[in-house]
């Protein structure tokens, strides 16, 4: 799980690095899950929420550059 305070002090490139390094993990954890080789099935809905976490965070701050 992913601290917000953290991810508040990254900038917009490693965020956009961080998103999508977690979306290509949660695919894999998801298809692990699928063929019974991940046993923690509330992984995948875990990192869902640290994908919200980090695109909330990332869109906060492209809307502070915007003013």
């Amino acid at each position: 799980m992913l601290d917000i305070t953290e991810l508040r002090k990254k900038n917009i490139d490693d965020l956009k690095k961080e998103l999508e390094k977690i979306k290509k993990d949660k695919q894999k954890v998801v298809a692990d899950v699928l063929q019974k080789k991940e046993k923690n099935v509330k992984k995948a809905s875990l990192m869902k929420k640290d994908i919200a976490r980090i695109q909330t965070v990332l869109n906060e701050k492209l809307s502070e550059g915007k003013k």
